[in-house]
């Protein structure tokens, strides 16, 4: 995969190497890979995560990955006052080495459901999922963001073009889809660079979508009385 060279200045702690983003890139996509047969339809957002990071942490024992930790629903608060509000709750978090010790140094995934047809969905994929990194709500101040497309629904080409429209036309061109070397696992992969904050830091962020096809439900069919939200 071909990562851009010339990365921000910012914390140490922030940075992350070739290799290590070709870590999480693979945990990620592996893990949706093996948490696919287990999906049912219906699922929602926060019960298909909680598979996806179990069979990441599975394959990471398995590979023997001591240096890094696997977290879900990261609390995110601002530590530059006093107000106890929780800023948000990023979906999974991965932390190297030489994060520890320091809790807002990680790398944050967000994950959104999306598919052919779902312009509800993949609006929000946009609206509640890319602007909360550019807003600074999730990775206020990293080099790096993963958004983790859920796909329910088949062909992915158009509406990932739709999701990169709606990127281009909200934050500029820099922050387009662009071509990434996709995993196996993955349907696609793109990145795209994006200023986050007033003081217009540049986060890059990877958009990885995977097949979650399982967890499609068709509208004339009833969804499951026992998915989450």
């Amino acid at each position: 995969m071909h990562l851009s060279p010339d990365l921000p200045l910012g914390r140490p702690s922030f940075d992350l190497s070739e290799d290590q983003i070709a870590t999480v890139v693979d945990l990620l996509c592996r893990g949706a890979a093996a948490a696919r047969p287990l999906l049912q339809p219906g699922m929602l957002e926060v019960p298909i995560t909680i598979h996806v990071k179990k069979a990441m942490r599975r394959l990471k024992k398995e590979l023997g990955l001591s240096n890094i930790e696997i977290m879900g629903e990261f609390e995110l608060l601002d530590l530059s006052n006093d107000d106890p509000e929780v800023l948000g709750r990023i979906d999974i978090i991965l932390r190297f080495l030489h994060q520890f010790g320091d809790e807002e140094a990680y790398l944050g995934v967000e994950c959104k459901r999306v598919g052919h047809g779902e312009s509800g969905l993949n609006q929000r994929y946009v609206t509640q999922g890319v602007n909360r990194f550019v807003t600074g709500q999730y990775a206020s101040g990293h080099h790096w963001g993963v958004m983790l497309g859920y796909v329910l629904k088949l062909p992915s080409a158009a509406f990932v073009a739709g999701i990169d429209a709606r990127i281009r036309s909200t934050y500029g061109e820099a922050a387009k889809l662009g071509d990434f070397d996709a995993h196996p696992d993955a349907l696609s992969m793109h990145s795209g660079e994006l200023a986050q904050g007033a003081a217009g830091h540049i986060i890059r962020l990877i958009h990885v979508f995977v097949d979650t096809t399982p967890a499609y439900i068709s509208p004339t069919e009833p969804a499951e009385a026992t998915s989450n939200q």
